[in-house]
């Protein structure tokens, strides 16, 4: 990880913060701090990167995205949008982030795990009781539905 630094002028920001952005274009960001200056006709901002080069330690990076669409099937995935979209609902109403609930990889071992059961769920990593108790009626009336209502493997049209 490195570090860059650069003072954009209040006044005449123009050159020093096309530098910047040259600068964050053409490499990974990590993080980005600035802090105002206020010093008169002086003032600037401050502001202080964080990133790596492509030789960089990457084991520092945040975790890169998962893409649930090429993991799971297309019936498995369209579980998992149902648990996402129900997900969603609960945490507006609630006032909550989507992640208070159930984080996307917890719904998509719900969904892998054909999970029906609130011993099910309470073997997924990171789901704890509470969470159950709040939540897990909803999302287990959502999943005994979908697996219910679905042709169980072996079952249906063999080509």
């Amino acid at each position: 990880m490195k570090y860059a630094f650069f003072s954009i002028p209040a006044r005449h920001p123009d050159d020093s913060q096309q530098s910047l952005n040259t600068f964050c274009s053409g490499c990974q960001v990590l993080n980005v701090e600035k802090e105002f200056v206020a010093d008169g006709e002086r003032s600037f901002w401050s502001v202080c990167v964080t990133w790596i080069d492509g030789d960089g330690d990457k084991k520092n990076l945040p975790k890169s995205r998962i893409d649930y669409k090429e993991i799971l099937n297309e019936q498995d995935f369209a579980v998992f949008a149902k648990l996402r979209s129900l997900r969603k609902s609960i945490a507006d109403k609630e006032g909550l982030p989507l992640y208070a609930l159930f984080s996307n990889e917890q719904l998509a071992v719900m969904v892998q795990q054909r999970v029906t059961t609130q011993s099910a769920l309470a073997a997924i990593d990171g789901v704890g009781k509470a969470r159950i108790g709040k939540y897990g009626q909803e999302f287990l009336a959502l999943l005994r539905n979908e697996y219910d209502s679905s042709p169980s493997v072996g079952e249906g049209n063999v080509n």
